[in-house]
């Protein structure tokens, strides 16, 4: 594999997040307006997904209900350490930390390929962390990183979340980031060979049923990864505790196989290993 596809795959799973912050009056305006879509959707589950490109910046959301008490979504995701434990659930974060102080945390981010590697050689993100809001009826997490490997920037995630009827939360998933020439000619590099078969989850309005195109290229992979993220977060939430760390990576990629069209990449068992071992180097770390 060339250098210039190395990087590309680097970039296709660093994460951010988009759409400028709201209130809980906004996210609930949101909900209601999505309401019909929540429920009639091909993804089995209340989910809505979007994706945007446009002058050299890539954005993606998620709009979703999620089984889980907003207490217990707020208290959880106010905390660095949570995002931690979420993120390695992707199969390309190869190590978390929360680093920084107490007043400005950070998380050192290192992003790899999608088999167990060295930290050393995976690319590292320091993104800044901040709880914009956190009520009684609304939370606003957001991560920045001004800048990452070869010319992307502005790197953003951002997670909104609202109680609704029947103990259940919406939530808002973003993440956006900008890329440069650097950038741009590794993922075209990418799409043009690995890449070139991958899908995402928007259709195109050709074929039906199973052969039913969906849309690919840079918004392909910016959606892949929204519903990865999306689905970490959801499977954190069924198995929270310290000690559930195998339920928690069985859900992730059970849930990733539900769209296996668009997501499947390795083995149910060569995923568990390899997590298995990057969460045992991980709980090593001083």
């Amino acid at each position: 594999m060339t250098h210039v596809l190395r990087c590309a795959l680097i970039l296709l799973f660093l994460v951010a997040g988009p759409a400028l912050a709201g209130s809980p009056e906004t996210l609930n305006a949101q909900y209601k307006s999505l309401s019909e879509q929540l429920e009639r959707n091909p993804f089995q589950r209340k989910l809505v997904l979007e994706s945007k490109e446009g002058g050299n910046q890539l954005s993606g959301d998620i709009y979703a209900v999620i089984d889980h008490p907003f207490a217990d979504v707020g208290n959880a995701f106010k905390l660095p350490g949570t995002w931690c434990s979420v993120l390695m659930l992707h199969l390309n974060t190869k190590h978390c930390a929360v680093t920084g102080t107490t007043e400005a945390p950070k998380l050192a981010v290192s992003i790899g390929r999608k088999f167990d590697q060295p930290v050393a050689d995976a690319s590292r993100v320091d993104f800044r962390y901040a709880v914009k809001s956190a009520s009684a009826d609304y939370l606003d997490v957001e991560l920045d990183a001004p800048s990452g490997p070869m010319s992307t920037r502005d790197y953003k995630i951002l997670l909104e979340a609202t109680p609704i009827d029947g103990g259940k939360t919406f939530i808002h998933l973003g993440y956006s980031y900008g890329y440069g020439t650097a950038a741009r000619l590794a993922m075209q590099a990418y799409l043009g060979t690995l890449g070139s078969d991958k899908v995402g989850f928007t259709p195109t309005g050709k074929g039906s049923g199973d052969a039913q195109d969906f849309i690919g290229g840079v918004r392909g992979v910016v959606e892949r990864n929204t519903m990865r993220y999306y689905l970490a977060i959801d499977a954190w939430l069924d198995a929270p505790a310290p000690g559930q760390l195998d339920k928690r990576l069985a859900a992730w990629f059970d849930g990733t196989e539900q769209y296996a069209r668009q997501l499947h990449e390795v083995s149910r068992g060569d995923y568990l290993t390899m997590k298995q071992s990057e969460f045992r180097r991980l709980a090593a770390s001083p």
